[in-house]
């Protein structure tokens, strides 16, 4: 069998690497599937903050199997594991499939964020936070509409996403759905890894503000949704219903519960009468 370049795949057989992407994503999924059960519990109990950090697991777990499944190993042991990838027939031809789909996956993230980016240029887009290496505040050119209490609320969010380097976490989330295009639960892990970055921003600005609660809803409510994605960023309301219901939801503290710790943060949310004007 011939192999496909090694610039993309290493020294090992095309087959070998499609084999090794292939139990990576299993170990991953599984992993996925362990923090989006475990969320909801441990924000409960130690804030929105430590939920949001168990999304490093998956991404460790990606990155572990794929380095011992590829780890450099003698002649012997490479040879044989060139001969029985060479058996199972086909499998030249799924990593070929393979590199096509991460390439349009690839091209569908720069396409969204060029079109974010040419709304941000226009002044139609924000409040996001946008850059990698040096992330920035962008605010819509109405930003008028706001009061100045809801704009230092926005802001002291979108501090807190770079703060937290989440620009970049939402890069290494987009890489991961690229990557791993064909399993279904890497959109879901990339989807819940964007909610729960904004439900920690959330928790912290409410542990600064703890009477800004009613006033930090309402705000979250006047924000119109995203209409273009941003893939390399952090856009204030997350966009669709579900997020932001889930984000306006859990304002209010139940009746006797304790506040979880401070570095944990307090689980953004409001009651229905708490959103009224």
């Amino acid at each position: 069998m011939n192999d496909l370049p090694y610039a993309i795949l290493g020294d090992q057989p095309a087959a070998t690497a499609v084999a090794a992407l292939g139990l990576a994503n299993l170990a991953a999924g599984a992993a996925v599937v362990a923090v989006a059960g475990l969320r909801p519990p441990v924000r409960r109990l130690f804030g929105a903050a430590t939920a949001y950090g168990l999304w490093r697991i998956p991404f460790v777990v990606l990155a572990g199997a794929l380095l011992v499944v590829l780890a450099p190993r003698d002649a012997e042991s490479l040879s044989a594991a060139a001969a029985l990838a060479d058996r199972v027939p086909g499998l030249e031809l799924v990593a070929l499939a393979w590199l096509a789909g991460f390439a349009v996956m690839a091209a569908r993230v720069g396409i969204a964020q060029s079109r974010f980016m040419a709304e941000v240029r226009a002044g139609r887009a924000g409040p996001a936070v946008v850059g990698l290496i040096s992330p920035r505040i962008v605010m819509p050119a109405d930003e008028a509409g706001y009061t100045a209490e809801e704009r230092d609320l926005i802001r002291a969010h979108e501090r807190a996403h770079i703060a937290r380097k989440d620009p970049r976490a939402a890069a290494l989330a987009a890489f991961f759905q690229c990557v791993c295009w064909f399993n279904p639960l890497a959109h879901l892990a990339a989807f819940l890894v964007r909610l729960d970055q904004e439900l920690a921003c959330d928790a912290a600005v409410i542990m600064s503000r703890p009477h800004a609660r009613s006033l930090y809803a309402r705000t979250l409510l006047k924000t119109q949704l995203a209409a273009t994605p941003l893939p390399l960023g952090c856009y204030w309301p997350a966009r669709g219903q579900h997020p932001l219901e889930v984000r306006i939801g859990l304002l209010k503290p139940r009746p006797g519960h304790v506040p979880p710790r401070a570095e944990g943060g307090i689980v953004v949310a409001a009651s229905i009468d708490a959103i009224r004007p």
